[in-house]
């Protein structure tokens, strides 16, 4: 909360750039003004002459987008990274592979031995415009205003729901979302749309009468944005029954239009999978893909519990991500209610085999085509 501001100095070019991100430091009530420095990456920052250069400078990170999880640590780390070479604020490039001005926010964190600077987010355009300002030898000046309040911690709370098995009530299946939203836009992509799917695919199961051998629980993790604080409480309260998560389920990367389900298993469990959805030709989403990153708040059971998420055609996700363009008109009814079948259906079935799900992780990204396919994902604009 608060009001975030910056301004070009040089009386031609005045423009107002509101930004923000996370957890930022303030500035002064008067605001900071200071002369501008552009770089690229951390490497060409932690150069002895251009960390000579950012002491005492509000430095502009205008980095090359590759891929989400490789492109976000500019935000994450980019204060602490700017403070040690002594600048006095820093401005963050959006992190998208796309832009019509649009600003995209997120977390930050710093660390306590690293002075506390300033951090906001700019569009594309504008750190590019920044960039070949220096690039022809201007000067740049900025006057940038922060007052951010930091408002005490409140307590929220996962919502939990679930159909008691037939037969295996203790074994678990879990689909599951995260409830919380940037305040930029509505939240309807991050994370409405996997609320949604997990919550009515048991809505769906439960109105066809449906019991499964085990119970199908849905979890809609709270907290998720500033550190994934609910699935972290959880994990914490259950930490001694975690052996009896068969399979963990969670969509945070957009239910466009579904193809199948993305994994990280061994070649047992992928094999129990491709069998399970290819149930769904009628809808066309009967691909199976292994990655070695799925969900986000599920995560931290990578190769402990077999985890999925929804594989879906999200090639435009990170346009809309954490901004004001995540609206409800990015959803479809008509996907939603597909995305909603694979989830039901994929969940329900793990839960009703005979036998148990695979617990195995043999490394099966060593395999030629999942390098390739991983190496095909890093390419391209999806974590």
């Amino acid at each position: 909360m608060g009001h975030r501001n910056c301004r070009s100095a040089r009386a031609s070019k005045i423009k107002n750039w509101r930004a923000w991100l996370g957890q930022t430091a303030n500035t002064p009530p008067e605001g900071i003004t200071a002369e501008v420095l552009v770089v690229r990456s951390f490497e060409e920052l932690n150069k002895p002459e251009v960390s000579a250069a950012a002491k005492g400078k509000i430095v502009v990170i205008n980095f090359n987008f590759e891929r989400y999880g490789r492109s976000v640590k500019y935000r994450s780390q980019g204060p602490v990274e700017a403070a040690k070479h002594g600048a006095l604020a820093v401005l963050i490039k959006s992190v998208t592979p796309f832009s019509m001005y649009t600003l995209h926010t997120g977390y930050l964190k710093y660390r306590k031995d690293v002075k506390k600077i300033p951090a906001l987010s700019i569009t594309v355009e504008d750190a590019n415009m920044l960039q070949r300002y220096q690039d022809k030898g201007k000067k740049i000046v900025i006057k940038l205003q922060v007052d951010s309040q930091h408002l005490p911690d409140e307590t929220s709370r996962n919502l939990v729901a679930e159909i008691k098995g037939s037969e295996k009530e203790q074994k678990i299946v879990v689909v599951s979302g995260h409830l919380d939203s940037w305040d930029v836009g509505v939240g309807a992509m991050d994370d409405g749309g996997g609320s949604f799917i997990s919550w009515y695919s048991m809505v769906l199961l439960k109105s066809l009468g449906l019991r499964a051998r085990r119970t199908l629980r849905v979890i809609l993790w709270t907290a998720e944005e500033p550190g994934f604080i609910g699935a972290q409480a959880y994990d914490k309260a259950h930490k001694n029954d975690l052996d009896d998560f068969t399979f963990v389920m969670e969509s945070d990367e957009g239910t466009f239009n579904p193809l199948g389900i993305e994994y990280t298993t061994g070649k047992k469990g992928g094999c129990i999978l491709k069998e399970i959805v290819g149930l769904l030709e009628p809808i066309n989403a009967t691909q199976t893909q292994y990655s070695e990153s799925v969900g986000s708040d599920i995560a931290m059971w990578a190769k402990k519990i077999p985890i999925a998420g929804l594989l879906n055609e999200n090639q435009k996700y990170f346009w809309y991500h954490h901004s004001v363009a995540d609206s409800l008109d990015i959803l479809d009814s008509d996907t939603l209610d597909k995305a909603t079948a694979v989830w039901a259906s994929v969940a329900y079935v793990v839960a009703d085999l005979k036998e148990e799900f695979p617990r195995d992780f043999d490394d099966i990204s060593k395999l030629p085509i999942n390098k390739l396919i991983e190496k095909l994902r890093q390419s391209g604009q999806n974590h």
